[in-house]
């Protein structure tokens, strides 16, 4: 009985400096990876604006291809709505929305996550020429966490990034063959 007693003050400790330590965890977080492409600029972002072309490069639509997908609108303008919806955990259900589109130059989206966890982010891509035949590209998504959850914050540049960096690389495949 003692040990059984040590083991739940040792787990109630663990949750307790959790809590405490999130309270010093910034609520706002911010990831952001970039990629040099060997195509013209514009041609690069002709392929991004378009948020159906996602499915060939980015990690977190790639992950169940068995979803459940909705589209309004017409797809590379403001306004336009992706939809998902996953039984996997890992993927969830939600949806984004382009809401800014500088020609050439920037596509802004707002996420909106339902399940498993609900949440706004904004994610931000732009594309700019380093020569006539380069493109840097950028991509980061940045949003809100609430108490205590906030403490993910703490590992979202590791978690994100990396996802982020396989996503671009799978981009600058596509779009260098």
């Amino acid at each position: 009985m003692k040990i059984i007693k040590k083991i739940l003050f040792v787990i109630a400790g663990i949750i307790v400096l959790a809590l405490v330590a999130a309270l010093f965890v910034s609520k706002e977080y911010s990831v952001k990876r970039e990629i040099t492409i060997n195509k013209p600029s514009q041609e690069v972002y002709d392929y991004v604006k378009f948020i159906k072309n996602q499915e060939h490069y980015n990690k977190w639509v790639m992950m169940d291809p068995n979803m459940k997908k909705g589209y309004q609108g017409t797809d590379g303008t403001v306004g336009f709505v992706y939809a998902w919806d996953s039984q996997k955990d890992d993927v969830g259900k939600g949806e984004e929305e382009i809401k800014v589109l500088e020609e050439g130059k920037k596509i802004n989206l707002e996420v909106r996550f339902i399940r498993p966890f609900e949440g706004l982010a904004t994610t931000e891509m732009t594309t700019e020429a380093i020569s006539p035949t380069q493109t840097k590209v950028s991509w980061g998504m940045s949003g809100r966490s609430a108490y205590p959850m906030n403490l993910t914050n703490t590992i979202m540049d590791g978690m994100l990034g990396a996802d982020l960096e396989q996503s671009l690389q799978t981009l600058k495949g596509i779009l260098e063959k």
